[in-house]
């Protein structure tokens, strides 16, 4: 399994002044249930932007041209993926969800009810039409955040 995954403001917003502009314990415990013990693979500003680095009981991937010391560093997210075995997340940010797009089988969505706007955010690339949107559902029973499931027509 390859899989995107992300949250999102109704703007369709990741980030803003490169992090994170909401705080949901259950998208981040969530985060963390889904990605242990798999590969995730990000760009140099989301790896940047974690609090704790790396991951713990992941594999972590940058994808950079430059040379970081504390993680896995490929010049492309194909050259990442070939060294890849078992389940691999896409965690951020645009650039790399943009790529991934034509790898993952799947878009794992939270939307947070947040609205968004301003200087300096980022946006998820639009979701084009090889993709069938699951329903909307809750994240968990009596939450405000949504989940929605994006898998690739056949």
């Amino acid at each position: 399994m390859r899989g995107i995954l992300v949250a999102t403001s109704p703007e369709g917003v990741i980030g803003k002044n490169n992090t994170i502009p909401w705080y949901y314990s259950e998208d981040l415990k969530r985060f963390k249930r889904l990605t242990i013990g798999k590969t995730v693979i990000m760009g140099r500003n989301t790896w940047e932007s974690l609090p704790i680095k790396p991951l713990p009981e992941r594999r972590n991937i940058v994808i950079t041209r430059s040379s970081l010391e504390e993680v896995e560093c490929f010049r492309s997210i194909d050259e990442a993926v070939e060294t890849c075995e078992g389940d691999i997340w896409f965690i951020g940010g645009a650039g790399i969800y943009k790529e991934a797009m034509d790898l993952a089988d799947c878009i794992d969505m939270t939307l947070v009810p947040d609205s968004v706007t301003g200087e300096n955010c980022i946006y998820f690339p639009k979701i084009g039409n090889e993709w069938k949107g699951s329903e909307k559902k809750p994240l968990e029973s009596g939450s405000k955040l949504l989940h929605r499931i994006y898998t690739r027509r056949v």
